[in-house]
């Protein structure tokens, strides 16, 4: 353009626009108008209908030649609906050109029409010019969002197919979503477009054969681009033809049909040699940019004549214009300012968005790892204690058929490590079930000088071997009933002794508990576990209650063990909501010590000591049936159940469990829980719906706390874990079916 034009732009724009405001301000507030597509003129219509068939065949210099020649009518006929897609058209060609400013200036156009009728079609062109410009900025999913949108507002069958070509470009670009493009793009190889069928499915036809390219499927894409090309040369679609010949070139070579790729390859040499070439192309660009500069500057005389045509009809006074100029220019600064930070908020959120979607993904695969580790350490255990039963089993049978004395040691042997497996077994249980938070600590009544006794009287052979002298420290002030949890109370004294009595030879271990205050019902005590041991390297107690941790590679392999006693410890502790502290120097010992809040019931009449007698049952009439499908255990089984005269019939899975329980009178059944087919715990369910009266024993290798409530509700009479000790075996089978057996005669 040339000086005197520019400085107009330059000049009267800014005025005429605050001129515009001001009198828009001052006007008086009138309805929106409504229209619809009865308004528009049929000669509007076949002018926009050539204005489309230029741009598909990508003779743009036409295409907005005949465009103006549609926007003029529009002025004339004084229509804003044809002005909207007038709009709507050059916001199109120009997002085409990728010139996105001037697409915005349109866009920006079609809305201020918009805020002055109801037109539908017009607010769903709007956002899908919007969803355009967001995808040309590389935001796909603000883009998918206001397609979604601009669907609700209109049904026009051309729009709406747009959008679905649309859809299919956006979801192309998007990881993971080829599927829903290909769904949109074999939507459009159908359509009955009124306007643009044919370029649809040539659009439909070539995105399908660059897909099916991307996916090494070769002959779907040369399907899909021989039909595209034949729609192409039909039609003229001049991009979509050059673009489908060079991709059926590379197809052809791809597949050795050489001889198929020549007449592609001719066709791009007529194309080179065509109006498409070099000279011609640079022809028409320079056309071409001097139609969208002029356009560009019709449209400002347009808006400027506009804004003087209101500027004269409002008949100000000029004081009341340059004050209404200058209180316009603080709220379009203000307008510019909140249309920015209006962008910014979109980009954010789309980020938080995004964000939100990776933590959640995130937080999803940390808890599908913690419950695969959950399932994991079942299935371990499961897997772990089928064959320490057969271990402990067996080397229970030995032990009691009177070995030599070689034998006998080499069998003790046997037993002790069965028995360590089995408690490195529970350490990595225990852990697991904290971590999973399925351990609560009770509150029922507790004798914590009793539990400590019972601790240390457990420990005192292992205390005998290491020749270390076991001291227990018991503040006689300290209530003699407390409400707590004696069993987990048991187990942070076993580890944390057991720790000390380990590493302390020729020494002494002391247990110290101490009343620190009494608050209303509440007793806080003090524990001190003391040991004259080898203590701990400074640099390493920080690290010592961590899993697996022992102090150092040395310690492990002298020491052995598992290094989760402390992490137990800790654990333990935490659902008391105390901490556990260390005080230790290499080679002279450690205290770990620690304060638990316990509720106190002096209330309670002291226990008196008292010796229980084993009952004496009678196993020799006896008839089970046994239920395993495992067949070492199987052998266990019958020799254990041998030993106590018990005779027994076998069976190896649930279904075989439930005929042989209808078919024959047994006095009691053991029942394997985890079995293929029917597990113990459906066979426990059928056999219950005949026989309400047998007693059932749940044998199982899950040690998990929830699992039992489950034995119990199935109808099992009472649960043991494997591998068992032999002598709570008997118990069970003595409690639960002898004894029934017993009162039965009796009645």
């Amino acid at each position: 353009m040339d000086d005197r034009k520019g400085l107009l732009v330059k000049t009267r724009i800014p005025y005429c626009f605050f001129m515009l405001w001001a009198v828009l301000l001052l006007m008086p507030t009138a309805p929106l108008l409504a229209q619809d597509d009865s308004l528009i003129d049929p000669e509007f219509t076949t002018m926009m209908a050539e204005v489309r068939s230029f741009r598909n065949q990508d003779r743009m210099v036409e295409a907005l030649e005949s465009l103006d020649r549609a926007t003029k009518h529009a002025e004339v006929a004084e229509n804003t609906q044809e002005a909207i897609q007038c709009y709507f058209m050059y916001a199109e060609i120009y997002l085409d050109l990728d010139r996105l400013p001037a697409a915005q200036f349109h866009l920006d156009r079609m809305n201020e029409q918009l805020e002055t009728v109801e037109y539908f079609y017009g607010n769903a062109a709007s956002l899908y010019i919007g969803a355009r410009i967001a995808s040309k900025e590389g935001n796909h999913h603000l883009g998918l969002e206001r397609l979604n949108e601009a669907k609700k507002e209109s049904n026009d069958r051309n729009l709406l197919n747009r959008i679905t070509l649309m859809e299919g470009e956006f979801y192309s670009l998007i990881p993971n979503s080829t599927d829903r493009s290909i769904t949109r793009y074999n939507a459009l190889r159908e359509n009955s477009d009124p306007f643009e069928r044919d370029y649809l499915k040539a659009r439909a036809f070539r995105a399908l054969a660059e897909i099916y390219s991307a996916q090494g499927e070769v002959r779907n894409a040369i399907s899909n681009a021989e039909s595209a090309l034949n729609l192409a040369r039909d039609n003229d679609f001049a991009k979509i033809f050059e673009r489908c010949n060079r991709m059926l070139v590379d197809l052809y070579q791809k597949t050795g049909e050489y001889d198929k790729a020549i007449p592609p390859v001719l066709s791009l040499l007529e194309l080179r040699d065509s109006l498409y070439s070099a000279e011609s192309d640079s022809v028409k660009s320079r056309r071409l940019n001097e139609l969208l500069n002029k356009n560009l500057l019709e449209q400002v005389d347009r808006q400027e004549a506009e804004i003087a045509e209101l500027s004269e009809s409002a008949n100000r006074s000029e004081i009341t214009a340059i004050l209404t100029s200058a209180f316009l220019t603080i709220i379009s600064l203000l307008a510019v300012s909140l249309y920015r930070n209006n962008q910014i908020k979109l980009r954010t959120n789309d980020l938080l968005q995004t964000k939100n979607r990776e933590l959640q993904l995130a937080r999803d695969a940390a808890v599908q790892a913690m419950e695969a580790k959950t399932n994991f350490l079942s299935t371990v255990s499961h897997e772990l204690r089928t064959p320490l039963y057969a271990v402990t089993g067996l080397t229970h049978l030995l032990l009691e058929e009177k070995p030599r004395k070689n034998q006998m040691d080499h069998l003790k042997s046997l037993k002790f490590s069965g028995d360590y497996l089995l408690n490195f077994i529970n350490d990595i249980l225990q852990i697991n079930k904290i971590d999973a938070e399925k351990l609560a600590p009770l509150e029922v009544e507790c004798n914590l000088h009793k539990v400590l006794n019972e601790v240390l009287n457990g420990l005192q052979q292992s205390a005998k071997e290491q020749n270390d002298q076991l001291i227990l420290d018991y503040d006689s002030q300290i209530p003699s009933h407390l409400l707590s949890d004696p069993v987990k109370l048991s187990q942070i004294f076993m580890n944390l002794v057991g720790n000390a009595i380990k590493f302390t030879k020729d020494g002494e271990v002391v247990v110290i508990a101490r009343l620190l205050r009494r608050e209303g019902e509440y007793a806080h005590v003090y524990f001190e576990i003391r040991d004259t041991g080898i203590g701990i390297e400074k640099e390493r107690q920080a690290d010592i209650f961590d899993s697996f941790e022992q102090g150092s590679i040395q310690i492990n392999r002298e020491y052995g063990g598992t290094g989760l006693g402390l992490t137990i410890v800790k654990s333990l502790l935490g659902l008391f909501d105390s901490e556990i502290h260390l005080e230790s120097e290499h080679g002279k010992g450690s205290t770990f010590y620690f304060e638990l809040k316990m509720k106190c019931k002096d209330q309670l009449v002291e226990e008196l000591p008292f010796e229980i007698t084993p009952a004496d049952y009678r196993f020799d009439e006896l008839h089970l049936l046994v239920v395993e499908d495992n067949k070492i255990n199987q052998v266990i089984t019958r020799k254990m159940l041998s030993k106590k005269e018990i005779s027994c019939d076998i069976a190896s899975d649930g279904t075989q469990a439930i005929e042989l329980a209808k078919a024959n009178t047994y006095d009691g059944i053991l029942m394997d829980i985890h079995m293929p087919g029917i597990s113990g715990v459906e066979a426990t369910k059928e056999i219950r719906k005949f026989n309400a009266e047998i007693p059932i024993i749940a044998l199982t290798a899950i040690s998990l706390d929830d699992s039992l409530e489950e034995f119990y509700a199935a109808g099992c009479n009472d649960v043991v874990t494997k591998p068992f000790k032999p002598e709570l075996f008997y118990e069970k089978i003595g409690e639960n079916i002898a004894q029934a057996k017993m009162k039965g005669t009796i009645s």
